[in-house]
């Protein structure tokens, strides 16, 4: 899909892929932290450094596979189906977190925090991916301003999250929305959805999907909290 990079379309999906990086990817520097946490302050900051250079090009290397991967008819449609729970899932009370196993020596922790970031990064590949709308330039960019901004202030984006809920459940919509434009441009699909359902049709899809998720987690949630003062 050719954007203008100066046209509203542009920056809009610029604005969605860096709120998406922050909401899905302000785990990281916590991975980050934990995994460096037994080596000696010299060594940390190197750690940090490299491991965070690295996972950034893994996680680059990874959404541009995605990107192209979902070029292949119907793999959209299978994207946007999958990014559905995660939408709801951003919603839910966490659970424990997962204990990162801290590395004894510099190499150690930079495989461990290459190899957290991959496998805690599925979501945000994927949702970014999708926002993307098939353009390298956009995941590019919304890397460049997301990444050190999650590194530099996870601490600060972790507070704005608790305080203000609202937060959150816009990012689920923009997530719903997201796999609904993800459905409704796939190569084979999207065209039969075009010629049946027309514009409105496809901008029902979006809205119901990003609606439905925002209701969908509130309802699992409430029930959440729930059982837990039970």
């Amino acid at each position: 899909m050719e954007m203008s990079i100066l046209s509203l379309d542009f920056l809009a999906a610029l604005g969605s892929i860096v709120l998406l990086d922050l909401l899905l990817g302000g785990d990281n520097a916590v991975v980050i932290a934990m995994a460096a946490n037994k080596l000696p302050p010299a060594l940390r900051k190197k750690a940090v450094l490299i491991g965070t250079a690295g996972a950034v090009a893994v996680r680059l290397l990874m959404t541009m596979v995605v990107v192209w991967l979902l070029t292949i008819p119907y793999l959209q449609v299978i994207g946007g189906l999958i990014l559905l729970p995660i939408a709801v899932k951003l919603l839910l009370p966490e659970k424990e977190e997962k204990e990162v196993k801290a590395a004894q020596n510099l190499w150690g922790a930079v495989k461990t925090i290459l190899i957290a970031d991959a496998a805690m990064g599925v979501d945000n590949v994927l949702a970014i991916a999708g926002a993307s709308h098939g353009s390298f330039l956009l995941v590019i960019m919304g890397f460049l301003i997301s990444i050190p901004i999650i590194v530099g202030g996870s601490t600060v984006i972790g507070k704005i999250m608790d305080r203000y809920p609202a937060v959150l459940y816009g990012g689920s919509a923009l997530l719903g929305w997201t796999a609904g434009s993800m459905i409704i441009h796939d190569r084979l699909l999207g065209p039969v959805i075009a010629s049946y359902a027309g514009d409105m049709g496809a901008e029902a899809i979006r809205v119901l999907l990003a609606a439905g998720v925002v209701a969908v987690g509130y309802v699992l949630t409430r029930r959440k909290i729930a059982g837990c003062c039970e």
